[in-house]
């Protein structure tokens, strides 16, 4: 549905009209309540070590709930809540330093989460939902990128959709400032981090 709004010859009034659009049926046919298959999806992340190269990580436990509305994509929502604990970045003492007090203090924050506030459709597959995260004890905007990879139903029977994206942030921004400048200059941890998500989730009756 697009909703347009038209100015009449009288200034005096307005009015508004309600266009129905075509909608694609594949797509009407997603709309519907999921659920992350968290064995089957990735939230990871990306960032520069000391200037040259790039360290990448994930979070192995994670959870959330998507509402998709093939009809009208604006109104579809996202909720995603992670566990800090569970990065791994494939080294136990750096896994261990990022759990700690210098960066994401796991025992006293133990999830980070995002919601989402609103999303559109950018053209063809691709998407963009904005929402808050909050890492911590700070709540920020953030903007996901996506592109739907498409719906299955699996040798389970359950319905699948499939989307990955990603987006950067300023790990600064939520108070992840810990750092240790580089003798050649620079310092060892960037504050850019690139965040990648690749999910499928099932379709709920």
């Amino acid at each position: 549905m697009g909703l347009f709004t038209r100015r009449s010859q009288d200034a005096s009034a307005v009015t508004t009209a309600v266009a129905t659009l075509e909608v694609d049926p594949a797509l009407a046919a997603l709309t519907g309540d999921y659920v992350i298959d968290a064995a089957h999806s990735s939230i990871g992340f990306t960032v520069r070590h000391a200037m040259v190269t790039n360290v990448r990580g994930t979070f192995s436990e994670h959870e959330g709930t998507l509402h998709l509305d093939g009809g009208d994509p604006s109104r579809s929502t996202a909720s995603i809540d992670v566990q800090i604990a569970s990065v791994d970045t494939g080294i136990g003492d750096r896994d261990g330093h990022l759990r700690s007090g210098d960066f994401f203090d796991a025992e006293a924050f133990p999830l980070m989460t995002f919601r989402s506030a609103s999303a559109e459709q950018l053209g063809g597959d691709k998407y963009r939902i904005a929402g808050e995260l909050t890492i911590k004890d700070v709540t920020r905007p953030l903007s996901i990128d996506l592109e739907f990879n498409g719906s299955a139903t699996d040798v389970y029977g359950n319905e699948r959709v499939g989307f990955e994206g990603s987006a950067e942030i300023l790990r600064s921004d939520w108070g992840l400032t810990w750092n240790a400048a580089l003798e050649t200059g620079g310092v060892m941890v960037s504050d850019k981090v690139k965040l990648t998500f690749d999910i499928s989730a099932i379709k709920q009756a």
